[in-house]
């Protein structure tokens, strides 16, 4: 059998992911085939009949292999991009999507001129919390994660990036930064999914940790608890920003405004829906 050229096998892959129900069959099929080659997403469109060697064309059809049965393309080349940032990600952690880009922009706009500390819990790849550090060197950022295999990878991105003024600690929500405040922004997306949420059997969720998605009181529990806690390590005039579901933003204004954060809105992401909900941190006394 002859082996096909770059182009015949960008056409035939993308037709075999459409067939699986890849609703991004096309890109898929290009991603997989730079990593197949090691080479740059340019290289396919210069060299379209370039004919792949055996083992380029093997590996190739294991990774779309992998795909067809749902695995999540950056599991499988072990990298997504966020803000302009390539990460690593493994299974261990959520991967980085868009809609949480509009959590970092927010949190810029929050973000004082002069030096402070933020916290990302939940860290996860580093994301949140490596985009907010290379848009602020003025600004120190701690990520946390209960994964140490999270923490470890977050670490790893940092170094690769050159980002020296982000660390990462293991262990459950404010237990590593007990000495460490107090923190002048406060960013999380933690896990709001319900258990009981169809949603958890479809798509790329299905491979990822539960632990990063699904929290107990219909979704709500780290939400309350984060909420809750954050009041003993900000700062005074401090702002506590959180990611959730897109049906969450009422309900999550209302558990900040129960507990005395002020100017408590709700923020839309690029699709119109509620995603990112924010406070502020006037002072104990006003949050008891």
């Amino acid at each position: 059998m002859s082996l096909p050229c770059i182009q015949e096998s960008l056409i035939a892959a993308t037709q075999r992911l459409s067939e699986s129900g890849s609703d991004s069959a096309k890109i898929d099929a290009s991603v997989l085939l730079c990593h197949a080659l090691q080479k740059p997403a340019s290289y396919l469109f210069t060299w379209p009949e370039r004919v792949l060697t055996e083992a380029e064309y093997q590996n190739f059809n294991v990774l779309l292999q992998r795909r067809i049965v749902g695995e999540p393309v950056a599991y499988i080349v072990g990298e997504r991009e966020f803000w302009s940032l390539p990460l690593k990600v493994s299974p261990s952690t959520l991967i980085p999507r868009p809609d949480t880009e509009r959590l970092v922009e927010l949190a810029l706009q929050k973000i004082a001129p002069a030096p402070g500390k933020g916290l990302d819990l939940g860290t996860g790849t580093g994301a949140i919390a490596l985009a907010l550090a290379s848009e602020c060197p003025h600004f120190e950022f701690i990520g946390v994660d209960i994964q140490t295999e999270a923490q470890v990878l977050a670490t790893e991105n940092a170094q690769q990036l050159g980002i020296k003024n982000a660390r990462f600690l293991q262990g459950s929500w404010f237990e590593p930064v007990v000495n460490e405040g107090p923190f002048q922004i406060i960013v999380s997306n933690p896990p709001y999914i319900d258990n009981q949420d169809p949603h958890l059997a479809i798509g790329d969720v299905r491979f990822e940790p539960d632990s990063a998605l699904v929290a107990a009181d219909n979704g709500y529990a780290d939400l309350k608890y984060i909420a809750r806690h954050a009041r003993e390590y900000l700062a005074i005039d401090g702002w506590l920003l959180m990611e959730h579901g897109f049906e969450q933003g009422k309900e999550t204004r209302q558990i900040l405004q129960d507990m005395g954060y002020q100017c408590v809105s709700t923020q839309q992401d690029y699709a119109g829906q509620d995603r990112v909900t924010l406070g502020q941190f006037k002072g104990r006394n006003s949050c008891m």
